[in-house]
């Protein structure tokens, strides 16, 4: 093994695979953090940061586990069967998959922020969250994990050949998700309409998803491009938001100070024209 990372580390050439391929793995990576944050913000605060960990811990596993299969995980791309003409492999299966699974994740999300009137079902369901949610949300992000982590071994094994390499990406990709966990996560919580904008993501993810599934190739700069912009437009929302904030406390202060003053200067011609 160490025979194979010496020749590596004098070579340009990997050093431009492994810094491309790191970036690769931390946007994929940030994608899955954004889904196991959403996930881990309906339950307690106690339990949030655990489920967080263990679910970016899984998907560190699953991305090693993979990553010593690469041989299997190459024949994934192998057509199993044919509909209409179109080719489907074991990777268009996953990815069509995943892609409906967080579609409908994402749409019951939406649906639970948006109904004014939630039913009885919704109450309980809120009480389950409290209770025992926290395997439920481990489960769903093992599969997300799952989708993500394929998604993430293929795009290294198409862009470098050289294991080590790939090896180190991950590690890089799954640490920047650690340190961004709790802080994205607390981001999301205290921003409830950055929950709106990050479940918007994951349904154009889950979009994406599905139409790679069906041989549509759809260019990853574009995707992350209209969500850098959507993300600096809720920037300029937040500051909005804060700014106006901060004038009607500074308006709210100035009214009550004027009043006090008021107030004190009626006392004072009161006491003047009381007699002595």
């Amino acid at each position: 093994m160490l025979d194979s990372i010496i020749p590596l580390l004098s070579d340009p050439a990997a050093w431009a695979a492994l810094i491309t391929l790191i970036v690769m793995e931390v946007v994929l990576g940030i994608d899955n953090l954004i889904f196991i944050s959403i996930l881990s913000n309906k339950l307690p605060p106690e339990h949030r940061s655990r489920v967080r960990r263990i679910g970016i811990g899984l998907a560190l596993v699953m991305r090693l586990v993979l990553l010593s299969t690469i041989a299997w995980i190459v024949t994934l791309t192998a057509p199993i069967f044919t509909v209409m003409g179109n080719e489907f492999s074991w990777k268009d299966v996953i990815l069509i998959a995943g892609g409906l699974f967080l579609m409908w994740k994402a749409t019951k999300e939406i649906h639970h922020s948006v109904d004014p009137t939630p039913s009885d079902n919704d109450v309980l369901d809120k009480k389950a969250v409290v209770i025992n949610n926290a395997g439920a949300a481990i489960f769903q992000i093992i599969l997300i994990d799952l989708v993500f982590s394929i998604d993430s071994i293929l795009t290294a094994v198409g862009m470098t050949e050289h294991l080590p390499i790939m090896v180190v990406a991950v590690l890089v990709a799954i640490t920047v998700m650690l340190l961004a966990a709790d802080p994205l996560g607390d981001f999301i919580d205290k921003n409830p309409t950055v929950v709106m904008l990050a479940l918007g993501f994951l349904l154009m993810i889950g979009m994406v998803l599905i139409a790679e599934g069906f041989g549509a190739y759809v260019p990853k700069g574009y995707i992350y491009a209209a969500m850098a912009f959507s993300a600096g437009v809720e920037i300029l929302n937040m500051w909005s938001r804060r700014a106006e904030t901060k004038r009607q406390k500074a308006t709210t202060l100035r009214a009550q100070a004027d009043a006090a003053e008021q107030k004190a200067r009626a006392a004072e011609a009161e006491a003047a024209n009381e007699p002595a």
